[in-house]
């Protein structure tokens, strides 16, 4: 009698819990999306076909898989899941749980899945009590984590574990899995007799960014907030049960890839790429000011002088963000943005002053020719510091024909693309005309 009991009330919990945990599949043959993590042949799917687990970091956005997943690995390896949360859990916890799994592996030979949800949220002392019994298979750890697992978790643990990415879930990922709710019977809502029509089926994945929870949950909302039976569940009920898009940003990869695909778009001079990483960033809530300072930051290191005016438009635009503030400033960095896209690329500058700078590091440091040591002070004269120095505004062309350098070096090497190919004219006749004065038995042309 006590066994039926504590069966009704499990199952009252089970039909009590969300559609998305209602919905996660038992066995690998129903898992959907991330072959190139469990597809056949893939080294996990190996892994755990031969059970030889070992410990795993399952590292992803949310909603793609990876609680599902681990219960999964812990159900075909006939192991016993333990879960625990980060968040919820201190080391006192996570001894207890370990003991245990150490006494059922000595008592009956049972072995342990460990699941630990958001692992990145252990400091380092709660993940160095993981250690000893990872190390010596008490437990098989699966850890999951939305947080680059090399900057979020010890050097240690990850040494102890093999990395595996799960990517968001492709459209039509999540088309199969919201059609497998609507038709499952015994955990979905089959029983509701919904019928979801193409057009809210493509919002709901749309809308989704590859999220299968988020999807699953404006489904749920949608049928459980709507008494008519049969449903015939349209895109306007799917844009009233998602409300609006959030978007998935934070301050750790999300911060960097994007900011990197904005600094590589503009570079490549994707306009559109960049207004909608651009787009990206200011929805997400990134800080105008930073975005602002990347911009001035490439409008030197990429454009530089094949179009100069790139720099004051970007400081500009800084200088407005600053003043204005959001939402006003999105369009002083639009500008800026389709500006830098759209000028002509130069690195010129960068590779000159990176090369300048290793020479005065590894390289021996080149005294000031005497000619331009400063002579504004009592004594110099005696030093005979500045002597012989040629006022450049004398010369006819504004150019003195003097050694500025003692030896020759070649730093600045312009492109032939925009303003630099004028300039580049105008250097090769500069560097002949000193040349003349240069000592031939310095350091040679680099």
């Amino acid at each position: 009698m006590a066994d039926l009991f504590s069966a009704s009330r499990a199952q009252n919990v089970a039909r009590a819990a969300p559609l998305a945990a209602r919905m996660r599949p038992r066995r690998l043959a129903d898992y959907v999306g991330q072959e190139k993590v469990v597809g056949r042949g893939t080294l996990l799917r190996r892994l755990i076909e031969a059970d030889r687990l070992g410990s795993v970091i399952l590292y992803g956005p949310p909603g793609v898989g990876k609680t599902t997943l681990a219960e999964i690995i812990a159900t075909e390896t006939r192991r016993r899941f333990v879960e625990l949360s980060a968040t919820a859990s201190g080391v006192k916890e996570l001894r207890e749980v370990l003991e245990a799994a150490r006494r059922r592996l000595e008592d009956d030979g049972q072995r342990t899945c460990l699941f630990i949800d958001e692992i990145h949220r252990f400091n380092k002392s709660q993940q160095d009590v993981l250690l000893p019994d990872v190390e010596s298979g008490v437990v098989a750890l699966i850890g999951a984590t939305t947080q680059n697992p090399f900057f979020a978790l010890t050097s240690a643990l990850v040494s102890r574990s093999r990395i595996f990415e799960l990517e968001s879930l492709g459209r039509d990922d999540i088309a199969e899995i919201l059609r497998r709710a609507a038709a499952d019977r015994d955990h979905g809502l089959g029983c509701e007799q919904v019928t979801i029509t193409p057009e809210a089926l493509e919002f709901l994945v749309e809308t989704s960014d590859g999220d299968a929870r988020r999807a699953l949950g404006g489904l749920e909302i949608g049928v459980l907030s709507t008494a008519e039976r049969p449903l015939l569940f349209s895109v306007d009920l799917a844009r009233e049960s998602v409300q609006r898009k959030s978007i998935a940003y934070d301050s750790g990869d999300t911060h960097y890839d994007c900011a990197s695909a904005l600094i590589k778009s503009i570079r490549g001079s994707d306009a559109d790429a960049g207004l909608y990483w651009l787009a990206r960033m200011l929805e997400g809530g990134e800080d105008v000011r930073f975005l602002a300072r990347r911009l001035v930051i490439l409008a030197s290191e990429d454009v530089g002088n094949a179009d100069p005016r790139a720099l004051l438009i970007a400081v500009a635009a800084m200088q407005a963000t600053e003043f204005v503030g959001l939402p006003e400033c999105q369009l002083a960095l639009s500008q800026a943005v389709t500006y830098l896209s759209l000028a002509p690329k130069s690195n010129a500058c960068t590779l000159a002053i990176a090369a300048a700078r290793n020479d005065v590091r590894e390289r021996r440091v080149i005294p000031v020719p005497r000619h331009l040591q400063d002579k504004h002070y009592a004594g110099a004269k005696r030093l005979g510091h500045g002597q012989g120095y040629e006022y450049s505004h004398d010369a006819p062309d504004g150019i003195a024909a003097q050694d500025y350098l003692g030896v020759e070096k070649r730093y600045y090497e312009p492109t032939d693309r925009g303003l630099e190919r004028d300039l580049g004219e105008r250097l090769a006749e500069i560097r002949r005309r000193l040349q003349e004065q240069r000592p031939h038995d310095g350091e040679q042309k680099k």
